[in-house]
């Protein structure tokens, strides 16, 4: 049993809680009941086919989510249909007792991606007090990329009514000197290992170790604080008072988190005082990665524009540019043009070329494309958008009669808390932390009623 004071200090001054972590039993067959996050895959139903497939009858986290894919293509009566049949499994699952729990506990996750490189994380839970996606937020949470309120819905549809949460939020934090994560790999040898187990279409393993010792759970706390540390925030990033502490940024799930705070606002307004402080629905289970670990790999995220007509594309996005004092050149051909300005490469069905865009706007060529698209969706209501990992599947999808891919740089993973920190949140889909096979599997879950 923990001491009191531990807990406290985490609650009230990190705003963290691992009172309970729920796994599958022994029994239950953990390739199968691993699957993806659901938000990636969008554009390969093919892709979700073979998870189906694979899965069978057997208990697994694919009966608990909604696959992004099947979003844009289902009615609103088979989208509440299949909402329906994920908290119907959970709770099915809940009283067959699939799901054991461990209490008072976090749990350390081994990810080995198949190139044989591997990335760590710890899983608990954040209280959502504590965040705020909002623009301008200086909240302890904070989202690094804008959060769009439409996407809500759908998924506040599913937490709102479900017994379970099971994430696949990957929250980040800036821990140079390795101090939180990285002490805890090295006593995997005495520790209780719960899971190890080969992950479903060739995406790798993972192992999970559980922390529930007193003096280890001590020594993350400890570490936690002092990169919370005011002064040291303040040291670290060069910053005045003006700056308040960042010390989780939300890299993956962004929208999953919103979500659940959304729920949580709306349990606030029935609820009394006494009841909310330990109310489970208050804290979001997510993975905690040190965006140092040498195995997280920032990769950038491209865009595929569907039944387009790329000719009125590329003038739409000279003449959007022309009316805000910017320069636009359309190249065709495959060798990068010299521009100080940004130079973003497409392809089409007839090849490849550059957009170059001398005295851009914005920071990222990121910014610089997506507030055009975000413009042009909305004059353009037959044309569609996908954000891929990859590109290889960039170029698939962008060959293909009327599409067009967008290739985009990269992001030095280094620079986003204070990026984040000084400029607020990146423009929406600016970075991934890998690519899609090597996104975080479902796994733990965590009670919410």
């Amino acid at each position: 049993m923990l001491k009191k004071s531990l807990i406290e200090n985490m609650k009230t001054r990190l705003g963290l809680d691992i009172s309970s972590i729920l796994l599958p039993v022994k029994e239950v067959d953990m390739q199968r009941w691993a699957v993806v996050a659901c938000d990636q895959y969008t554009s390969e139903p093919e892709y979700w086919n073979d998870v189906e497939n694979f899965v069978g009858e057997s208990p697994s986290t694919l009966r608990l989510i909604f696959p992004e894919v099947y979003l844009e293509n289902e009615t609103e009566e088979e989208k509440t249909s299949r909402i329906n049949r994920i908290n119907d499994s959970m709770t099915t699952y809940l009283d067959s007792n699939l799901l054991y729990e461990y209490k008072n506990s976090m749990i350390l996750v081994e990810r080995t991606f198949k190139s044989g490189v591997k990335r760590h994380g710890l899983m608990l839970a954040i209280d959502l007090e504590n965040y705020d996606y909002s623009e301008g937020s200086q909240s302890l949470i904070r989202a690094t990329e804008g959060t769009i309120i439409d996407r809500l819905p759908p998924r506040i549809r599913i937490r709102e009514s479900a017994p379970l949460e099971i994430p696949h939020i990957m929250v980040l934090i800036d821990d140079a000197e390795k101090t939180v994560i990285e002490p805890l790999i090295e006593n995997t040898g005495s520790l209780n290992q719960l899971y190890s187990f080969e992950l479903m279409k060739q995406s790798g393993s993972l192992k999970g170790w559980q922390i529930n010792e007193e003096h280890l759970i001590e020594n993350v706390v400890n570490a936690l604080l002092k990169l919370a540390d005011k002064e040291n925030f303040q040291s670290r990033y060069n910053v005045n008072n003006d700056y308040e502490v960042l010390l989780f940024a939300v890299g993956d799930g962004n929208h999953s988190l919103a979500t659940a705070k959304a729920c949580w606002e709306n349990i606030k307004k029935s609820k009394n005082e006494s009841e909310l402080k330990d109310h489970p629905a208050r804290y979001a289970l997510v993975e905690l990665v040190n965006v140092h670990d040498n195995g997280l790999a920032f990769e950038p995220i491209h865009r595929v524009v569907f039944d387009a007509n790329p000719g009125h594309l590329f003038d739409s996005f000279i003449s959007y540019y022309k009316n805000q004092g910017c320069n636009v050149k359309i190249i065709h051909g495959s060798e990068k043009p010299a521009t100080s300005g940004h130079a973003i490469k497409f392809v089409t069905e007839e090849g490849y070329g550059y957009i170059v865009v001398e005295c851009p706007l914005y920071n990222l060529d990121v910014g610089t494309l997506q507030s055009f698209l975000d413009d042009y969706l909305k004059n353009n209501n037959q044309v569609g958008i996908d954000y891929v990992h990859g590109n290889d599947v960039t170029e698939k999808l962008g060959k293909q009669p009327g599409n067009i891919g967008f290739f985009l740089s990269n992001m030095d993973k280094k620079e986003l808390f204070r990026t984040v920190i000084l400029e607020g949140a990146l423009p929406r889909k600016t970075f991934s932390m890998g690519e899609a096979a090597e996104k975080r599997f479902y796994l733990e879950a965590r009670k919410i009623k």
